[in-house]
C-alpha cells in the first residue's frame, strides 16, 4: 500500500510526533483527518494545514464510538496515535488505561465498520519494563512496570486480535523515545530533552531523578516519522509488531552531559535527587534489523546532531527560559 493520494486518519495528530506525522502525509499528497481532544496537542502543532481544504479537524475523544466511526469513514489508513501519558499514569491510572486500552478498542471497531484497509498502532517500549537484554527485539518479554505500560500492551493486544478474529489489516510499531521540535515541555507530559535544554538555557543545572545511569534510545523524531510511514505501507507487515529506534542507548547522566557541553556550559553541575521516578525503566536500546529488513528503515541522526537540530529550533521557537523555568515546578513525575 502506497501512502500517496489516499484519504488518512491520524488520531493525536495535533500531538508532538502526530503533527509530524500530518505533515508528512499531507507532503506526500494524501487527505487528512486529525482526531484530538486537544488535552496535550495544540492547534499550533498544525497551524501550518488549518487552511487546507484536504486537511479536517475533529476536535473529539478516541473512547467515543461515534467519533470515531464518523472519523474513520471513507477513510484508506489509520494511524493511532492518541495517548495519555507514562507520568499521568501514576496519579491517574484509570483514565490513562481507558485512552490508551478502551480508546484503541473503540478506534479498531470504527475501523472495522468503515472497512479501513490499514490500521496501524503506535505503541511503546514501556511494555517491555525493563530490558532483559540489549539490543531488545520484538521477540523481548512483555514485562510493563507502570500502568501506560500495561495500557499500551493491551492495545497492542486489541489491534493484534482484531485482526486475527475480524480481519483487521492492523500493526503495530513501537517506538523508542522520540525527540525533536514540538516536544512536550510543561506539565505533566514534558519530557527530559526539552526540561535538560530549557533549564540550562536559563542558567539552571538538569534535575535527574535517581543515579542518572538509566539509559533510553532516543531517536530524532524525523527518522520516526520516515519509519512509521514506511511501516504504514508495508504489507508484510499486516499482523506483526515491528521497532523504531535509533539503537543507540544514551544514559540520562551521559545526555546531560551532551546537553551541558551543547551549550558551553560545562560550569553547570546536575543536581542528583535520590530517588528514582516510580516504575522507571533502568535500561533499553532497540534492535532495528526487523524494520531494516522489512522496510529499509535507516535512521541516520545520531544523539550529539539531533540535540543540536534541538536547540535551535528552542532558540526561534521554543518558550522563553527564564519565564519557562520560573512556572516549571521539579516534579519527581
Amino acid at each position: 500500500m502506497r501512502l500517496d493520494g489516499l484519504r488518512c486518519v491520524v488520531t493525536g495528530g495535533a500531538g508532538f510526533v502526530g503533527s509530524h506525522v500530518v505533515d508528512r502525509l499531507v507532503a506526500m499528497g494524501n487527505e487528512v483527518t486529525i482526531v484530538d481532544d486537544l488535552s496535550t496537542g495544540t492547534p499550533d502543532n498544525i497551524a501550518a494545514h488549518l487552511a487546507n481544504p484536504r486537511v479536517r479537524v475533529i476536535q473529539g475523544d478516541v473512547r467515543d464510538l461515534d467519533t470515531m466511526v464518523e472519523a474513520t469513514r471513507g477513510a484508506h489508513v489509520v494511524l493511532h496515535m492518541a495517548v495519555a501519558c507514562v507520568r499521568a499514569s501514576i496519579n491517574d491510572p484509570r483514565r490513562v488505561h481507558d485512552v490508551n486500552a478502551t480508546g484503541t478498542l473503540v478506534a479498531c471497531q470504527a475501523s472495522l465498520e468503515n472497512g479501513v484497509g490499514r490500521f496501524v498502532y503506535v505503541s511503546s517500549t514501556e511494555v517491555y519494563g525493563g530490558a532483559r537484554y540489549v539490543p531488545v527485539d520484538e521477540e523481548h518479554p512483555l514485562h510493563p512496570t507502570n500502568v501506560y505500560g500495561a495500557s499500551k500492551a493491551a492495545g497492542e493486544m486489541y489491534a493484534l486480535s482484531t485482526y486475527r478474529t475480524h480481519g483487521l489489516p492492523a500493526c503495530v510499531v513501537r517506538f523508542f523515545n522520540v525527540y525533536g521540535p514540538r516536544e512536550h515541555c510543561e506539565g505533566i507530559p514534558a519530557e527530559v530533552i526539552p526540561r535538560f535544554v530549557l533549564r540550562v538555557l536559563a542558567g539552571l543545572p538538569p534535575v535527574i531523578f535517581g543515579s542518572g545511569e538509566q539509559t533510553r534510545d532516543y531517536t530524532w523524531v524525523d527518522d520516526t516519522v520516515a519509519g512509521l510511514i514506511a511501516a504504514a505501507s508495508c504489507d508484510a507487515l499486516v499482523g506483526d509488531i515491528v521497532h523504531l529506534g535509533r539503537g543507540r542507548e544514551v544514559s540520562v547522566r551521559e545526555l546531560a552531559s551532551l546537553v551541558l557541553s551543547r551549550l558551553g556550559r560545562q560550569d553547570l553541575e546536575p543536581i542528583f535527587l535520590p530517588d528514582g521516578r516510580p516504575g522507571d525503566v533502568p535500561r533499553l536500546r532497540a534492535n532495528v534489523n526487523k524494520a531494516r529488513d522489512l522496510f529499509g528503515f535507516d535512521p541516520h541522526v545520531d544523539i550529539e546532531e539531533g540535540l543540536d537540530r534541538y536547540i535551535a529550533w528552542v532558540r526561534e521557537h521554543g518558550p522563553d527560559p527564564v519565564a519557562w523555568a520560573e512556572r516549571e515546578a521539579v516534579r519527581n513525575w
